[in-house]
Parts: structure tokens; C-alpha cells; sequence
């Protein structure tokens, strides 16, 4: 199946992890798309706010990110920059990044459409998806090794199997025909 463009916005209902409301804006400079999101939640007695602008190329690669975070702490932001396979936090280079493709938001449902449009899987097909995780309390950056599976589609949805071993998570993900996950069991719900 190929992936319809995105729409001008979309809103997931975040549930169970935590209680929130993500709202994202998609623009398309040309050369691939700007994404500007907000993320309000209350987790493990948290509240907190994430804003993020995300510029991914044509192939869905992540080429840049300003993440700014707000706590009863304060505000913190970081800058994540990916050149050449190479990434760049706040300026000074990360070497254990090297290789990830993907900006991944702990505090965003719609980040996970970056790899599931970047790798155009076959029904059967597999593949890691390496990413560059950023905590949404601190904006802590760490690489997040994430596994995909494209499994049959299902009334016209796609699915994946996700897994992520450092968290001991799986599910499978549904995504909608732009590529946006729709149902992100334990984290997340597409209400438009």
C-alpha cells in the first residue's frame, strides 16, 4: 500500500501511560515536511507540556528537532540535528546516535510515523528502526532500539508489530492510510 501524504493536522488521545492530548500541524516546505506538535499530560503524578518542531526530508528522515519541555521544574529546550548519519545535540556530537534515522518523542504517538513511512515494508518484512529518544520531564537524548514488523493489513489499516527491549514493551500498532498510528495500545488513541 502506498501512503497518502499527510493531513494538514491530526490529535491522538493519550490513555493509560499517561493522560493527555497531543495536537500536530504538517506543512510541506517542498523538500519534505515541518511538523509542529504539543503534548499536555499528567504521568506518575507529572504534568507536564512538550512543544516540538520536527523537519524530516522527502524519505521521511529525520534532518532535524527543537524540543522544549515544561515542568513544575521550569523550561528546558534541545536542539537534535542529524547530518550525514552523524547527530548533533545542542551542538556537541553524539556518537552513540550514530546510525538512527528517526527522532523518537517519549511524549509524542505521532513520531512513530517516521519509520513506518521511511521503510515501506512488505506484508512479512521486518526491520530495526533505531531511534534517538528524547524524555519528555528533561529531554534526555538516548538511543532507543525499536523493531517493526509489517503484518496484513486489516479492513485497509496497516499493522505493525512494535517492539522496544529496553522497555520490555511490544503491540501492534494500526496505522491510517497517511501513515499516522491510530491505535498505539497503552499510549495512545487518533481522534482525528
Amino acid at each position: 500500500m502506498s501512503l497518502l501524504p499527510p493531513p494538514s493536522s491530526a490529535t491522538w488521545l493519550h490513555q493509560e501511560a499517561r493522560t493527555g492530548f497531543e495536537v500536530v500541524y504538517f506543512t510541506d516546505p517542498g523538500d519534505g515536511h515541518h511538523i509542529e506538535g504539543l503534548t499536555t499530560a499528567d504521568e506518575d503524578d507529572h504534568a507536564w507540556m512538550v512543544a516540538y518542531e520536527i523537519d524530516v526530508a522527502a524519505d521521511w528522515r529525520t534532518r532535524g528537532a527543537h524540543v522544549t519541555t515544561r515542568t513544575v521544574k521550569g523550561t528546558r529546550s534541545t536542539e537534535l540535528e542529524l547530518d550525514e548519519g552523524r547527530w548533533r545535540v545542542n551542538g556537541v556530537p553524539v556518537p552513540s546516535l550514530d546510525g538512527c534515522l528517526d527522532v523518537d518523542l517519549e511524549s509524542s504517538a505521532m513520531t512513530n510515523a517516521f519509520p513506518v513511512h521511511r521503510m515501506a515494508l512488505e506484508v512479512g518484512e521486518s526491520s530495526a528502526a533505531p531511534a534517538a529518544y528524547v524524555r519528555a520531564l528533561d529531554l534526555t537524548v538516548e538511543r532507543l532500539e525499536q523493531t517493526y514488523t509489517r503484518m496484513p493489513d486489516e479492513d485497509g489499516q496497516e499493522q505493525y508489530d512494535y517492539e522496544s527491549p529496553a522497555f520490555g514493551f511490544s503491540c501492534r500498532l494500526t496505522y491510517d492510510a497517511s501513515g499516522l498510528v491510530l491505535s498505539y495500545p497503552g499510549i495512545a488513541v487518533r481522534v482525528s
